[in-house]
């Protein structure tokens, strides 16, 4: 089984001092190709920050964020948090549950941000909540579960 480090790029991110990337080896795949470029930091309070850069591509007809790639910007957030701040391998994990509530509308101009911290982690289990935000401007909450995929012996 793949170890995150095999299959996501996440060095030092030298146009953003103090990020990291979050991007697959492969870019073919969804996050490249539907998200682009994800950049990544553990802020000052423990919590993980992902953080997006909308294009007109993530745009719905209303001119704002479309949900679809608010909901993938949460889901990646989750493997993203339990890599940096918990002990699963984000590789080969799969979502089980995501409970999400829209509260605004992304605004294109500015970066969109999830913000996450690990409510509780057990052997098999990563649960994960946080908001999605703009500056000050909240754009969704969310909670989910991952289950860390164990190697296969």
């Amino acid at each position: 089984m793949a170890l995150a480090d095999d299959v996501f790029e996440s060095g030092p991110d030298p146009d953003n001092p103090g990020w990291r990337h979050w991007n697959l080896k492969d870019e073919t795949l969804f996050n490249n190709v539907v998200m682009g470029r994800l950049i990544t930091r553990v802020d000052d309070d423990g919590k993980t920050r992902l953080r997006m850069f909308p294009a007109r591509r993530h745009l719905n007809l209303q001119g704002v964020i479309h949900g679809a790639v608010t909901l993938s910007l949460i889901d990646i957030s989750l493997f993203v948090t339990m890599h940096m701040i918990g002990t699963g391998n984000a590789g080969p994990s799969v979502t089980l549950e995501l409970s999400t509530q829209f509260v605004g509308g992304g605004d294109p101009a500015r970066p969109l941000d999830a913000v996450t911290e690990i409510v509780r982690e057990t052997g098999k289990l990563v649960f994960v909540r946080g908001m999605v935000e703009q500056d000050s401007d909240t754009v969704a909450s969310f909670s989910g579960i991952v289950r860390k995929m164990q190697p296969r012996g």
